[in-house]
C-alpha cells in the first residue's frame, strides 16, 4: 500500500498524508488528522523511508490469509506443523468473507515481510489485490473458489462424482444433493451433476436442496427420490436426525451418503456412510508445494493424494422398490368436476351453482396417489384419451411419484369425466362419462402384466368393464398378489367375479345390491360374501364408521371424527391407507383403524386429490391421538 493508495482512501493529497505520518501536521484538523491515521494503521502503511531493508533478506515467516475460518481448522493443523517442521512461523489473517478486510490483511501480511502467502480470496473481485503482493515479489499460492486459474483445492468434484456412483451402483436413479453454501458448493455440484450425466441420467434441477423444505421430505415420502448425497456431513446428520423423529427407516426408505472433514465427526453417533477429506494431509500439502517455491527448490513437484473409500455402508442400501413389495391399481381414470350446490339434485327439480372446481380423478388415480402419499411403490394401469385432460392427468400421477408406465392413451376416445355434486353436509351425487374407460380391455392388462411383478396388493374397483376386472384378479394372483375389490358399480357383478376376491370393501348400498334378494341383514350379507371365498368384507358405513367380517371374527369400528366439507373419496382414502398398512406389516385390525384416520382427513377438505393426506402428516397425527396403534407387532 503507498502513499496515493493511503489518500485516496481518506479522501485527501498526498502531501496531507505525509503531514500527518511525520508528524507535520500542526495546520490539519484533527478529524483529518485521525482518519488518516486509522486508515494509515488498518492498511499498515509505512512509509518508504522507514520501510527500506533489505529485499532479500529471509524473515522464515509465512502469512496464511483465509476467506472464513469455518471448517479449516484441520488444514490448519496440517499447515502449521509442517511450516514449524521446516523452520517457518505461520501468521494466520480471517478475511471473515469482507473484502475490505481482506485487503487490510494482504497490507498487513506485507508489512510483516512474510517469505509466501497461502491466500483464500473472498470473492473474483480479490485477485485485483494480488499486485500488492506481486510488487513486493512474494511467492503465493491461491485456492477456493475465487482462486487464480491455478488455483489449489480439494478435490470436492471428484469427492461428488464418487459418492454418488455409490448410490448408482447400489441401484439408485433418482438421487438428490443436499448442499451447504461455502467452499465445497459449486465443484461438489459439479462432481454431481457429472456422474449423472456420465452415467446416462436425467439431472433434475428439483432434486438438488440447500435446506430441508417440505418439497425434499415428500418427494422421499412418495419414493421420487430413493437417496441423497450430501456435500456436508453435519448437514446429513441433521437430516437423518430429522427423517428419524419422522419415522423414516435409513436405508430402508432412503439411502444417504456424505463427505466428512477429518475431525471429531468421526465419533458422532449415528455411523453415516462417508468419505473422509484428508485437510490435515491438504494443509501440508499447500505448505510443502509454497516453501518449495520460496527456496526455489529443484525437487520433483509435489502433488496431493487423497484416498476415495466408504467408512461405513451403514446408510446405503438399494432403492426402496427393489426391497419392498409395491402396490398395483387397476381402475378408472377421469377428470373430475365438482358442482358444489346446497342441496343434492332431485327428480322435477333444477339446482343452479357458480362454484366449482376440476381435478383428476376417478377411483383408479385416487387410491393409486393415497398409497403413493403413504410411502409405497404404485403402479396404475387404465386407459385416457388423446384429448388435454390426458396430460394433465399424467402430469398429476407423476408429480405424484406414481408410475404411469401402464397408463394407456386411446387414440378413439376421450378421457373419462365425473361430474360430482357436492352439497352443503358434504354428501355427494356422481354422475359418469366412462370414455377411455369403457375401452378397457383383458387383453389391456394381459399386456401390462409385467407391472404385477413385485406387487403385495391389487387394488381393483368395478368401474372398469367386468371382464377386464376378473383378468386382473386373474393376473394379480399369477403373482401372487392379494386382491381389494371396491365394488363401485355392482350391479353387473357375478359370484363368479366374487370368488376372486380376496378382500372386498362395499359401502351399506352396495352390500344390499350384491346380495339383499337372499340376506335380510348386513351382518347375514357381509357373511355371505364369505362362502364365495373371499377372506375380508369390511362395509364402509359413513360417519358411523365401519364393519368387518372374516371367517374368525367380526367387529364395529367407529369413524374418527373430523368436520364434513367433502365425502366424495372417503372410500378411496380408506382403501388407500388400509391396503399401504397392511403392506407395511400390520395386522388386519390396526389396518383398519389407520385407514379411518386417513379417511376422516379426506373428508375434512374439497376434493378428492387435495384431501389425501401423506404419511408423515397422518402418523403425526395418530401419534398425538391414539399413540400405540402405529407400534408393529413384534
Amino acid at each position: 500500500m503507498n502513499i496515493k493508495e493511503i489518500a485516496q482512501l481518506a479522501g485527501v493529497s498526498t502531501s496531507t498524508v505525509s503531514k500527518i505520518v511525520n508528524q507535520k501536521d500542526s495546520s490539519i484538523s484533527k478529524e483529518t488528522r485521525e482518519k488518516v491515521l486509522r486508515i494509515v494503521k488498518e492498511y499498515n502503511y509505512t512509509p518508504y523511508s522507514s520501510a527500506a531493508v533489505s529485499t532479500h533478506q529471509k524473515t522464515w515467516t509465512l502469512g496464511v490469509l483465509l476467506r472464513s475460518s469455518i471448517s479449516f481448522d484441520k488444514t490448519l493443523d496440517g499447515l502449521i506443523q509442517t511450516a514449524q517442521a521446516k523452520g517457518y512461523t505461520a501468521i494466520v489473517c480471517n478475511s471473515c468473507s469482507d473484502s475490505e478486510q481482506e485487503l487490510k490483511n494482504i497490507t498487513s501480511l506485507c508489512k510483516n515481510k512474510v517469505d509466501g502467502i497461502i491466500w483464500e480470496p473472498v470473492c473474483d473481485q480479490s485477485l485485483e489485490n494480488a499486485f500488492h503482493i506481486e510488487k513486493k515479489n512474494i511467492p503465493y499460492l491461491t485456492l477456493g473458489p475465487s482462486g487464480k486459474k491455478d488455483r489449489i483445492s480439494l478435490p470436492y468434484e471428484e469427492f461428488a462424482y464418487r459418492l454418488t456412483r455409490e448410490l448408482i451402483k447400489n441401484g439408485h436413479k433418482n438421487i438428490a444433493c443436499l448442499l451447504t453454501k461455502g467452499r465445497r458448493t459449486s465443484d461438489f455440484l459439479s462432481g454431481y451433476k457429472k456422474c449423472l450425466f456420465e452415467n446416462h441420467l436425467t439431472l433434475n434441477e428439483d432434486f438438488i436442496f440447500y435446506e430441508f423444505t417440505e418439497s425434499l421430505i415428500y418427494k422421499i415420502n412418495t419414493h421420487q427420490i430413493s437417496a441423497i448425497v450430501s456435500s456436508h456431513y453435519q448437514k446429513a446428520l441433521e437430516f437423518y436426525q430429522l427423517m428419524n423423529s419422522l419415522h423414516y427407516r435409513i436405508p430402508e426408505d432412503f439411502s444417504l451418503i456424505s463427505l466428512k472433514n477429518d475431525t471429531s465427526e468421526t465419533l458422532v453417533f449415528p455411523d453415516i456412510s462417508t468419505y473422509t477429506v484428508s485437510n490435515t494431509d491438504f494443509g501440508a500439502f499447500l505448505c510443502e508445494k509454497l516453501i518449495n517455491q520460496i527456496e526455489k527448490n529443484d525437487t520433483d513437484e509435489i502433488s496431493f493424494s487423497q484416498k476415495f473409500q466408504l467408512d461405513s455402508t451403514s446408510t446405503i442400501g438399494s432403492p426402496y422398490t427393489f426391497n419392498s413389495a409395491k402396490i398395483t391399481v387397476v381402475g378408472s381414470i377421469n377428470m373430475d368436476v365438482y358442482l358444489n350446490v346446497p342441496q343434492l339434485p332431485h327428480t322435477g327439480k333444477t339446482v343452479s351453482t357458480s362454484v366449482f372446481s376440476v381435478y383428476p380423478g376417478g377411483k383408479g388415480i385416487n387410491q393409486a396417489i393415497g398409497a403413493a402419499r403413504l410411502g409405497h411403490h404404485v403402479s396404475l394401469i387404465g386407459n385416457v384419451g388423446s384429448d388435454m385432460d390426458s396430460d394433465q392427468i399424467y402430469q398429476t400421477l407423476n408429480e405424484n411419484g406414481v408410475d404411469t408406465s401402464g397408463v394407456k392413451r386411446c387414440t378413439q376416445a376421450d378421457t373419462g369425466k365425473a361430474y360430482i355434486f357436492v352439497d352443503s353436509v358434504g354428501d355427494s351425487m356422481i354422475s359418469i362419462l366412462t370414455g377411455a374407460n369403457a375401452l378397457f380391455t383383458p387383453q389391456d392388462i394381459r399386456k401390462r402384466k409385467h407391472l404385477f411383478e413385485n406387487t403385495g396388493y391389487c387394488l381393483i374397483q368395478s368401474e372398469i368393464p367386468p371382464d377386464t376386472l376378473m383378468e386382473a384378479c386373474q393376473i394379480a394372483h399369477e403373482h401372487n398378489a392379494k386382491t381389494i375389490v371396491k365394488p363401485s358399480a355392482c350391479s353387473s357383478m357375478t359370484w363368479e367375479m366374487l370368488s376372486m376376491i380376496d378382500i372386498i370393501i362395499p359401502n351399506e348400498d352396495e352390500l344390499f345390491e350384491l346380495c339383499s334378494k337372499y340376506y335380510p341383514s348386513m351382518e347375514a350379507q357381509a357373511a355371505s360374501m364369505l362362502e364365495c371365498g373371499i377372506q375380508v368384507v369390511i362395509v364402509t358405513l359413513n360417519e358411523r364408521g365401519c364393519y368387518v367380517k372374516t371367517k374368525d371374527w367380526d367387529e364395529y369400528f367407529p369413524a374418527v371424527h373430523f368436520p364434513a366439507i367433502d365425502k366424495t373419496g372417503a372410500s378411496d382414502a380408506f382403501i388407500s391407507a388400509f391396503a399401504s398398512y397392511l403392506l407395511y406389516g400390520y395386522e388386519l385390525k390396526s389396518a383398519v383403524k389407520i385407514a379411518t384416520y386417513a379417511a376422516g382427513f379426506c373428508i375434512s377438505r374439497e376434493g378428492v386429490l387435495p384431501a389425501l393426506i401423506d404419511r408423515s402428516s397422518l402418523e403425526s397425527y395418530i401419534n398425538q391421538n391414539e399413540p400405540g396403534l402405529l407400534h408393529l407387532p413384534a
